[in-house]
């Protein structure tokens, strides 16, 4: 069975209509802890060394997954700190 490594269209529409980033629903205690979760350093350091191998073209299927992976994970991050973000200025709660 083939491994898919990239994120599809369809799983960002998908996650996108789960989550509804644009839709201020959070509470604010939620939104403040949303925006709270971010990658660590040694999470970065290995995004950003996958990311120049990939470049370099030296990525291992192995990296491959890995850094898809880190994709996923940083397109429903990215989303939650949307929705929040909107959540806190509709409630014209300060961050």
């Amino acid at each position: 069975m083939a491994i898919e490594t990239r994120i599809s269209a369809s799983e960002v529409a998908i996650l996108s209509r789960l989550v509804q980033p644009d839709n201020g629903t959070l509470s604010p205690a939620a939104a403040r802890a949303w925006l709270k979760i971010d990658f660590d350093d040694e999470d970065r350091a290995r995004m950003h060394e996958l990311a120049q191998k990939a470049q370099a073209g030296k990525l291992s299927k192995r990296d491959k997954v890995e850094l898809e992976s880190y994709r996923r994970v940083g397109c429903l991050l990215d989303m939650m700190h949307s929705k929040s973000r909107c959540s806190l200025k509709k409630r014209r709660t300060p961050a």
